[in-house]
């Protein structure tokens, strides 16, 4: 049982768990700012170009509401605004991964100094121990 919670704390204490829970948590807040870009902005003018169409309202009503029972429809009209939250979330993540990816080439290509060619390499070494040579 020692061995297994050892474990269990290595395992929970590597950099990969705690990156995974930052990028969940992270991953939420960016969904609830992009569910609200999506409700509040996009989709009114979505709706106003479909003829003032709300698409959350959209249904199909299998059985009315009686006054026994409510009524039983399928919302396809959530569906349709999941796909297009979706839709948005994606390419918006699709432009920062491109985003970071460029930066992280741009700070690569500035840490990477060029190799000197086996020619320069071979008269650093002679200047070196002529160097030596003078000092001794």
């Amino acid at each position: 049982m020692k061995k297994l919670i050892a474990e269990f704390k290595e395992f929970i204490s590597r950099g990969s768990v705690v990156d995974l829970a930052v990028g969940v948590i992270m991953g939420s807040s960016f969904t609830a700012i992009v569910n609200s870009l999506v409700k509040d902005i996009l989709m009114p003018f979505v709706g106003l170009f479909m003829g003032g169409i709300d698409f959350t309202s959209l249904r199909l009503v299998i059985r009315p509401a009686t006054a026994s029972h409510p009524e039983a429809a399928i919302y396809y009209g959530n569906f349709i605004q999941n796909i297009v939250n979706f839709l948005i979330i994606a390419f918006v993540i699709f432009l920062m991964v491109k985003a970071i990816n460029k930066f992280h080439h741009k700070e690569e290509k500035k840490t990477e100094a060029p190799k000197p060619s086996d020619e320069v390499i071979l008269l650093q070494e002679i200047r070196d121990l002529l160097k030596e040579k003078q000092h001794n």
